[in-house]
């Protein structure tokens, strides 16, 4: 990367930083979730910056995924386990960063597993390391405070307009030999659970992504893949934005799911810890250094 492109996923990551700090004081007992989202949202339009996905609210047992539906009127319970997860894209440079609010009180010691669990990933980040040592450190961290971490969620490189660029960063140990190179950007998020320490997929999908494009028969989805091409690329877009530019529910939920089916677009489903267990979860996107590791989301 040159200078002006490292400079731009400095500038996403302060921005994301700022957003995530500042964004916590909307996290309360009987806020609206679409309230919530649309706001962080709207602050990181009023940056001069794009969301690089859809505003993630997911409450305790959903650990990923979830972003509100168009005109919903989900409200923050008084016990929830809110995790909030946003990303920010300035001219194709990303970050992504992610943070748990315990409403109820109760359950400060999962939260600081997680978060203690990216803290002791982050001091081992420097070239050469593996990313499975990593992994193990994520896990023992976590197993240490009596939790177990999710298994199959793990953090991600990140290159310019790419958000998930190949190489994982897991949150167990593994064999995977991966060394960090200097100029790496990586998400690194730390998943805590009560639970078995797995995730599965549910049916409810709300946010999506362009996989290709080819011979679209509905008139209809060729202008949804046209206006997805034009405002959000590649990157992850949600239901709810798109049926702010076409009214109809039922057009746009018949063209998805044309494009959905001859995998024009891919669909990312809910996540949902498999044994109900409460999840927690702490996020941030880095760039290794000569001799560590700079979090550009701090």
């Amino acid at each position: 990367m040159d200078d002006h492109e490292i400079g731009n996923f400095r500038q996403a990551g302060k921005l994301a930083s700022r957003i995530r700090e500042d964004s916590k004081r909307l996290i309360m007992v009987g806020e609206t979730l679409l309230d919530i989202a649309e706001t962080v949202e709207k602050m990181i339009f009023e940056e001069g910056a794009k969301p690089a996905f859809p505003v993630n609210i997911s409450i305790n047992e959903i650990a990923a995924h979830y972003t509100p539906e168009f005109e919903c009127d989900k409200l923050l319970g008084e016990s929830d386990i809110v995790k909030i997860d946003l990303g920010i894209e300035v001219e194709g440079a990303l970050s992504d960063t992610a943070y748990t609010i315990d409403l109820g009180g109760k359950h400060g010691k999962l939260v600081q597993a997680s978060e203690e669990a990216l803290a002791n990933a982050i001091k081992m980040i420097k070239p050469g390391t593996e990313v499975g040592n990593v992994g193990g450190t994520i896990e023992e961290t976590i197993k240490g405070h009596g939790f177990k971490p999710i298994a199959n969620l793990s953090g991600h490189m990140i290159k310019s307009n790419q958000l998930h660029a190949g190489v994982e960063v897991p949150n167990i140990k593994t064999n995977d030999s991966y060394k960090f190179q200097e100029g790496d950007i990586f998400a690194v998020e730390p998943f805590a659970t009560t639970g078995s320490g797995y995730v599965e997929d549910l049916e409810h999908v709300e946010i999506f992504s362009l996989y290709s494009v080819g011979n679209i028969k509905m008139r209809q989805s060729r202008k949804i893949v046209e206006y997805v091409v034009s405002n959000y690329g590649m990157l992850p877009f949600a239901e709810r934005w798109v049926r702010k530019n076409f009214p109809s529910r039922l057009l746009v939920s018949a063209a998805l799911k044309e494009l959905l089916q001859n995998h024009f677009i891919r669909g990312y489903p809910v996540l949902r810890e498999v044994s109900r267990g409460l999840v927690a979860q702490t996020e941030h996107t880095i760039l290794v250094t000569s001799d560590g590791c700079e979090v550009l989301t701090k």
